[in-house]
């Protein structure tokens, strides 16, 4: 019962939650972590909830034939927004610059509402557009612990290089398994990943990392048909890596 709520409640998206919570963890850990950044992330993780749950219904009320379908996210929806609004108000109380970054993240939700609309959060621009916003909160929670904004454009654009390649390696993984155009794209992405790393004077241990992350992207899809809670269990690591190399800098 508690396993069948979990999933109604909580997306099993394995690749998200490494998305939302790495960028946040390593500027968390690059500045002076305080009891303010768990407010911060509880507030960034329902935030995350309320919108999974909200696009879920737009794009079901509209394309789904069931009207139950689209009505089983409306309660999610609304519980997890309201338990976010006393945390946002708190939070912009504490750090009204807050309220401007959460600004910046709204062409980026508008783009995600955009393709729930139309039925394809598949797309790739759409999985883009999700991560700019969460490599964002690395600068973000690193200020929030009084680092220095200048500190912050390496590991976040190291964050982006990893997971915008992850989108594009986990199609040739799942939905494109098989297209050579993906394939190429994404060897392509992972190959030029390790360059712009060495190029920023990334860690040596974070350009290894990249490495790493290019043979799988040229290796694994080789492999033939391998389970999708597989592909993302291995993204979990991977993410943990990343997080461990960026965060001993």
């Amino acid at each position: 019962m508690a396993s069948r709520a979990a999933r109604r409640w909580l997306p099993n998206q394995h690749g998200a939650w490494a998305m939302l919570v790495v960028p946040f963890l390593t500027g968390m850990f690059l500045g002076t972590p305080t009891p303010w950044h768990a407010v911060l992330l509880l507030a960034w993780l329902l935030g995350y909830l309320a919108s999974f749950h909200t696009q879920q219904w737009l794009r079901l009320r509209r394309h789904s034939r069931n009207p139950r379908a689209a009505r089983r996210h409306a309660l999610p929806a609304r519980v997890f927004g309201l338990a976010l609004l006393p945390l946002a108000a708190v939070l912009v109380v504490h750090a009204p610059w807050l309220l401007s970054a959460g600004v910046c993240a709204v062409p980026f939700l508008a783009v995600n509402y955009a393709y729930a609309w139309r039925n394809r959060e598949r797309a790739l621009p759409n999985g883009i557009a999700a991560v700019i916003p969460a490599c964002g909160m690395l600068p973000v929670a690193l200020l929030l612990g009084g680092g220095d904004l200048g500190d912050a454009w390496r590991p976040a654009l190291a964050c982006l290089l990893y997971f915008a390649g992850t989108v594009l390696y986990v199609k040739t993984m799942i939905r494109e398994r098989g297209s050579s155009p993906y394939r190429w794209a994404s060897a392509l992405w992972h190959g030029g990943a390790v360059a712009a790393a060495y190029g920023l004077h990334l860690p040596v241990p974070t350009v290894a990392f990249f490495g790493v992350c290019f043979l799988r992207a040229v290796w694994m899809p080789t492999r033939g048909t391998v389970r999708a809670p597989v592909i993302g269990a291995v993204e979990v690591i991977l993410s943990l890596a990343l997080l461990g190399t960026l965060g001993a800098a």
